[in-house]
């Protein structure tokens, strides 16, 4: 999209009518805007970090005992055109300011042996996919942290590391005393790994083929003499049975059970929709090894949603990987997990849903845990707050006139979705700031449809605005069309109800432009207060163009 470089001042406003309310608009080339956040909504982390495969846990704030942080450990999207990257970071939380994430630096990066030598004349680190980490406190109650960063140098696999922090450094801690580039350890894919109540270690791994193992807590890393790696701990992908078992290993123990979470590869047809990896399952045990009961799909991010004609489609990107796990964090529990940006799978995201878990204890009992909803919110629970302003990026529901087709590793949109995007030379000193905390949601089609769940209008403030209006920043693209702007649902035949209306006009100069539409004109606030979805629905006569580039938005009064 070329951006009109030269406009430098603010055009003449243009009051129009929209929807039964008025329009304003105001083009103007980018500037600075208010971006303080008490809600940042989903992806939780800023929107130009990209940090898959996440694994939460709580630990002890090493600087502040006592105090609970929740750690995310993922693999780093940061080569852009492959999968994950050569270093590995943490982001962290404190467990009561869930909406302000931390980031806490570099934690390992593998670019020399154990004897301190580069691997190749570049220094050329390892690429580290999905990680996984664990506690051991000895008895004199010393903490220590293992991460096991799944390094894809194929004789460094089952590389590990160790650290007295849980935001690290981490230093490996595992190299073959026979050969200082090799490393010792049965860990294979996606490893997880799990420390027991009574001090025993257990480790899981594999690819469309699960294995699961006691470790020897003497290494952390290879099986406890006198026993055996489990082969086929649960059914792959492309074997008889339920659990499809296809990547991405965690586990977890929620009073007496053992529950294992994992990707699993859907079959063509089922919930509906064309088979994929892009959902996360579980199953249950009494025991660390199994047998194991399925439970069922904890996280689909797909975005499961019925169309205008009652069809199962996908709200969100078609198709993808994800990998994640579930925390409980002051009593609610969360499935963590990751969403697709851009056009191909190398720009992912964390996301979080809250869901309810269920134990029944004894010998057999279950364990039901509830399907999370792909959603805008995050861990605003009671939605989002309206009168911040939010990068358009944080969507939903991106569909467009035409289903999108996933053909490894791309996606190929017909519609609205969410361009990737990496921030600025700024990042790590402004995170939220809205020039680095931001995707733009692209292509949107006549019959697209952007959407987010929920924000909240709370009842008390509306009762104190007059005139409240939507502003949308965007760029347009010399296409004359309409933004409808819905509420609950995008389809009044859903329930869904029209509250304003934006217009574009193929005269309009090519740079950033505020649309405004008059909100309360066109609904009560009686009918407006609570929690609500809202989508933006365009139209125009012209098809297969896109009418505008979405920056952002926020309502205002």
């Amino acid at each position: 999209m070329k951006i009109n470089k030269k406009a430098t001042e603010v055009l003449t406003a243009i009051v129009i009518a929209a929807g039964g309310g008025l329009m304003t608009t105001s083009c103007h080339p980018n500037r600075a805007l208010d971006s303080q956040l008490t809600t940042q909504g989903n992806p939780f982390l800023p929107l130009w970090e990209h940090i898959p495969d996440g694994e939460p846990y709580v630990f002890e704030d090493p600087d502040q005992p006592g105090k609970l942080r929740v750690y995310i450990y993922g693999s780093h999207d940061n080569l852009k055109t492959e999968y994950c990257g050569r270093d590995q970071v943490v982001w962290s939380a404190s467990v009561d300011s869930l909406n302000h994430w931390r980031y806490d630096g570099i934690i390992l990066v593998v670019d020399r042996n154990g004897k301190g030598e580069k691997f190749d004349a570049n220094g050329t680190a390892d690429v580290l996919y999905a990680p996984d980490v664990t506690l051991v406190t000895d008895a004199d109650g010393k903490k220590t942290y293992y991460l096991f960063p799944n390094d894809q140098t194929g004789y460094r696999n089952g590389l590990i590391a160790k650290s007295n922090r849980p935001d690290g450094p981490f230093e490996v801690c595992n190299w073959k005393a026979e050969n200082a580039n090799q490393v010792d350890g049965i860990y294979g894919f996606d490893p997880a790994v799990f420390v027991d109540d009574d001090g025993r270690v257990y480790g899981y791994w594999g690819f469309e083929h699960s294995f699961a193992a006691e470790i020897d807590p003497a290494t952390m890393c290879t099986v406890k003499p006198g026993t055996e790696i489990v082969d086929g701990m649960v059914s792959g992908r492309n074997e008889p049975g339920i659990f499809r078992f296809f990547e991405a290993s965690s586990i977890r123990k929620i009073q007496d059970k053992y529950v294992f979470i994992y990707s699993r590869w859907t079959k063509d047809g089922e919930f509906g929709l064309p088979e994929t990896n892009y959902t996360l399952a579980y199953a249950y045990s009494d025991n660390p090894l199994g047998p194991w009961t399925y439970g069922g799909t904890i996280i689909d991010a797909r975005g499961r949603e019925i169309n205008e004609q009652g069809d199962t489609i996908a709200s969100g990107v078609v198709s993808g990987n994800t990998h994640g796990s579930i925390c409980e964090i002051n009593g609610q529990w969360y499935v963590f997990y990751h969403r697709q940006t851009g056009t191909n799978e190398y720009a992912r995201q964390a996301m979080v849903a809250p869901i309810d878990v269920k134990v029944e204890p004894g010998v057999g009992g279950k364990v039901e845990i509830s399907e999370g909803e792909y959603n805008s919110n995050g861990f605003a629970l009671d939605g989002l707050n309206p009168f911040e302003r939010h990068s358009v990026g944080i969507a939903c529901w991106l569909t467009g006139p035409k289903v999108a087709e996933h053909v490894w590793p791309n996606n190929i949109f017909y519609g609205s979705h969410v361009e990737a995007s990496y921030g600025t030379a700024s990042n790590f000193d402004q995170p939220y700031a809205l020039q680095n905390n931001t995707n733009r949601v692209v292509n949107n089609t006549d019959g697209s449809i952007v959407g987010y769940k929920y924000f909240n209008f709370d009842a008390k403030r509306l009762d104190k605005l007059n005139n409240l209006k939507l502003v949308l920043r965007l760029i347009p693209e010399g296409i004359d069309g309409t933004i409808d702007i819905m509420m609950d649902r995008p389809w009044t035949s859903q329930g869904g109800r029209k509250i304003g209306q934006i217009e574009l006009k193929a005269d309009m100069p090519n740079t950033i432009c505020e649309l405004t539409t008059t909100i309360s004109n066109n609904v009560p606030k009686s009918d407006l207060a609570g929690k609500h979805a809202i989508f933006f629905v365009f139209k125009s006569d012209t098809k297969d163009k896109s009418l505008c580039t979405l920056e952002d938005f926020v309502f205002k009064h």
